[in-house]
């Protein structure tokens, strides 16, 4: 699943994006400083970065620059208000991949990640596959070798997650902040519903479940022999 880093110190246009795109299958971490920014893209690597113009400190543009500077290789969308040309030319110069202008439509953010992210990425990695299970990032399929499975949309972002790394442990606290977002409320029975879901899709009747519990943590992909 893609990872985004959002930059906005409007409190409740943050909340609002950052609810939108986690619903939107997107794991999705927030600032409201551009100092912050820059210290969090030293620790994580990110596909995408929503950064606002305007930011107390150093503006989105400056931690654009910055980024790129370090070598950077992220989606940078910007956000402002600014809707002159000079103020776009200045953004493509400092780096930015795109620039949507406020206020806009959530429907129009999800449209435009999803163009970066088609651009960025190339189409191997949207794509993996472990045993006969095949899951697909770009169309958000999964196939049991050419059968389609139907999986919700937390469903598929669990099991994009448990398939990233096969034999990694991942605790349920993991899952919750990796699929939900750091701010959810969501609680552990929610995860184990959700597991005996894919489980029921993904397994063989007759085999052992590719999906393992590891007491007392939480749960590891093992590929089948």
């Amino acid at each position: 699943m893609a990872r985004i880093l959002l930059v906005e110190d409007e409190v409740d246009l943050l909340e609002t994006v950052r609810d939108w795109l986690t619903e939107d299958s997107y794991v999705v971490e927030t600032t409201n400083s551009g100092e912050d920014a820059l210290a969090m893209l030293t620790r994580q690597d990110y596909d995408v970065l929503i950064l606002d113009w305007m930011l107390p400190g150093k503006s989105g543009l400056e931690v654009c620059t910055a980024y790129r500077s370090r070598g950077g290789n992220a989606a940078i969308l910007m956000l402002t208000a600014r809707r002159s040309l000079s103020s776009k030319e200045s953004a493509f110069e400092g780096g930015a991949d795109d620039y949507l202008t406020k206020p806009f439509k959530l429907r129009e953010l999800s449209a435009r990640i999803k163009a970066l992210l088609r651009r960025m990425k190339p189409a191997s990695l949207n794509r993996h596959q472990v045993g006969d299970l095949t899951i697909d990032r770009r169309t958000f399929q999964v196939l049991n070798g050419t059968t389609e499975l139907h999986l919700l949309p937390k469903e598929f972002s669990i099991l994009e997650l448990l398939m990233q790394e096969p034999g990694k442990v991942w605790s349920v606290e993991d899952i919750i902040t990796q699929t939900w977002g750091q701010d959810s409320e969501v609680v552990p029975e929610t995860v184990r519903s959700h597991i005996r879901s894919i489980r029921k899709k993904i397994d063989r009747p007759s085999g052992e479940s590719l999906i393992a519990n590891v007491h007392g943590i939480g749960y590891r992909f093992e590929p089948p022999a």
